[in-house]
């Protein structure tokens, strides 16, 4: 489905927000997944913690043996805190439907929240001149 590369008895996928991209590297271990090299039970805030757990959690109820048995290093910059976020949820969802190769596992990723399998092509607009945004001008006062 995605377009994973094998990298030294591993795999790599990437997964976007807005401007934030994280790229997930998975390989065969004991259960560790790290976020910029830091245990992703260290994330702050707690709801980037929680989104960023789901494609982990689900994975878990389908078969508990995938995530006991992978490691997962996630690098991801750019974007915002839940930019960031919703990046590696991305990242760890398409790399586990790429390392179990289970059907089953992306038809539920796809009922959940497409999201964690296909980008979101929503950007931000650029500024135009004659205002302060995209948008919006400056007012007119003739009195």
């Amino acid at each position: 489905m995605s377009r994973a590369r094998v990298v030294r008895k591993g795999l790599v996928t990437v997964g976007w927000r807005k401007t934030a991209i994280a790229r997930a590297y998975i390989r065969s271990g004991g259960g560790i997944v790290r976020i910029n090299n830091k245990p992703i039970q260290l994330l702050e805030p707690e709801e980037a913690r929680i989104l960023a757990e789901e494609p982990l959690l689900i994975a878990n109820l389908v078969n508990p043996d995938i995530t006991k048995s992978i490691d997962i290093d996630v690098n991801v910059s750019g974007g915002g805190v839940m930019s960031q976020a919703q990046a590696v949820r991305m990242a760890i969802a398409r790399a586990l439907v790429e390392w179990s190769k289970d059907k089953k596992l992306e038809s539920i990723f796809k009922d959940y929240d497409r999201t964690m399998l296909v980008g979101d092509p929503r950007q931000t607009e650029p500024k135009k001149f004659g205002g302060p945004g995209p948008r919006r001008r400056r007012q007119k006062s003739y009195r």
